[in-house]
């Protein structure tokens, strides 16, 4: 399996959310999940970010439980971007879509400045080729999504829309193959839904990126997906 739910269990207190369900996701498909309020979707996909501990089944990526993956190793392959955020007006988008650097980072600043390579070569120059890759990839990410014009601009002054794309960027710029993203149009308006669905789309056909989602809109959901996937009463109810 390259990604999936095997018997996954949710429980909170006494209530049953997700009751044994599994479901496997293609590879480079847009698959998007639906349901009513409440059914568990959110739930399932915050398993993937471990902030919510199944009380049975697994999650699988690429044939392993995810709970066998280091947390590091596990961002630098899957991103994950939830419904609700931390607020953090006051950085620009810059600085913003840099964090999403991190999990490429590790802790090699600190061990580059006081080491060698193979080749006898100072490792502060290994430590500012990183930099300069990661400056690269944020100024790709930048131009794919369309903000390397506000890239300046406190997030607290951006459209929905634009605050919005400014998140994604931060998740693409972990160079993920898996993205997680649940409920990405929420609280836009039409316009912004269709944009951003568009760029969702575009990075799974120009990239080869897998996309996993979560959407309130049937018509939406059929519009921009590959596979849909309803869940209903805690159950996988149809694909």
């Amino acid at each position: 399996m390259y990604f999936g739910f095997q018997k996954i269990q949710i429980r909170y207190a006494d209530h049953l959310v997700i009751d044994g369900l599994t479901a496997e996701f293609e590879k480079g498909r847009i698959s998007t999940i639906i349901g009513q309020n409440g059914c568990g979707k959110s739930s399932l996909l915050k398993t993937v970010s471990r902030t919510v501990r199944p009380s049975g089944g697994e999650v699988i990526f690429k044939d392993r439980p995810l709970a066998k993956y280091p947390p590091k190793e596990l961002a630098r392959q899957i991103a994950y971007l939830p419904q609700t955020r931390v607020s953090l007006s006051d950085l620009d988008v810059r600085t913003l879509v840099s964090y999403g650097r991190y999990p490429h980072r590790r802790d090699r600043d600190r061990r580059d400045s006081c080491r060698q390579d193979s080749n006898g070569r100072d490792g502060r120059d290994l430590g500012q080729r990183r930099r300069e890759r990661d400056s690269e990839v944020i100024d790709r990410i930048l131009r794919r999504t369309g903000l390397e014009s506000i890239q300046n601009r406190e997030v607290r002054t951006l459209s929905g829309g634009e605050a919005q794309r400014a998140w994604l960027a931060m998740t693409l710029c972990q160079e993920p193959e898996l993205l997680i993203l649940d409920e990405p149009t929420s609280h836009l308006d039409i316009g912004y839904q269709v944009e951003l669905l568009e760029l969702i789309q575009n990075l799974n056909r120009e990239l080869g990126i897998t996309i996993v989602m979560v959407l309130h809109d049937l018509n939406l959901a059929a519009r921009y997906s590959d596979w849909i996937y309803a869940i209903r009463d805690g159950r996988l109810y149809a694909k």
